[in-house]
């Protein structure tokens, strides 16, 4: 007969989620969640293809918490800070307009896929940062995305035919990590 335990729960601070690991034989007593919702509110299990999946261990498991928008907490809009100026050196060749979804090239607009764009987009907004292909993975696919690094190893390709040969090694590889956009 396994072994099981109950849950504990601890109360969380409104506006903070709160994450923690659960032992596979563990079992959640969801009655005692319900007293942490809002009143109307419905917890549901969240899909599995909506969590992330940590290598080598069991899959996650996660709920969604659906809240009646009347009953939407109205929190204040934190100021947004605007990001120090780069200089025009650092920022290289590559110019990215995220209102227009437009990446310039020493003046010519790229003609870039949706995801060359977010790709290309995060690389310049991090110069000289590097990003593993599970990151750049996560942050521009997705979560939900099957696939893995060989698909960033792919759209890096195109991206450096687009950017043509005097541009190219802005994209460098960083070998057996991932790649960093330096300008």
């Amino acid at each position: 007969m396994a072994h099981t335990q109950t849950a504990s729960l601890t109360a969380v601070r409104p506006g903070r989620h709160r994450l923690r690991a659960v032992d596979p034989n563990e079992v959640v007593d969801l009655s005692r969640v319900a007293d942490f919702l809002p009143p109307g509110a419905t917890l549901l299990p969240a899909p599995p293809h909506a969590l992330p999946a940590l290598p080598g261990r069991p899959p996650m498991v996660g709920y969604l918490v659906l809240v009646p928008a009347d009953q939407q907490p109205h929190l204040p809009v934190a100021a947004v800070p605007s990001p120090a100026p780069v200089a025009a050196e650092e920022r290289g060749p590559v110019t990215i307009d995220d209102v227009q979804r437009i990446a310039v090239l020493e003046g010519e607009p790229l003609d870039l896929t949706y995801l060359e764009f977010e790709l290309l987009a995060h690389l310049v907004a991090h110069p000289h940062r590097v990003h593993t292909r599970d990151q750049l993975v996560t942050t521009v696919w997705g979560y939900g995305h099957v696939g893995d690094g060989r698909t960033v190893d792919v759209h890096v390709a195109r991206l450096r035919r687009k950017l043509g040969a005097e541009h190219r090694q802005t994209i460098q590889t960083v070998r057996r990590v991932g790649y960093k956009y330096t300008p």
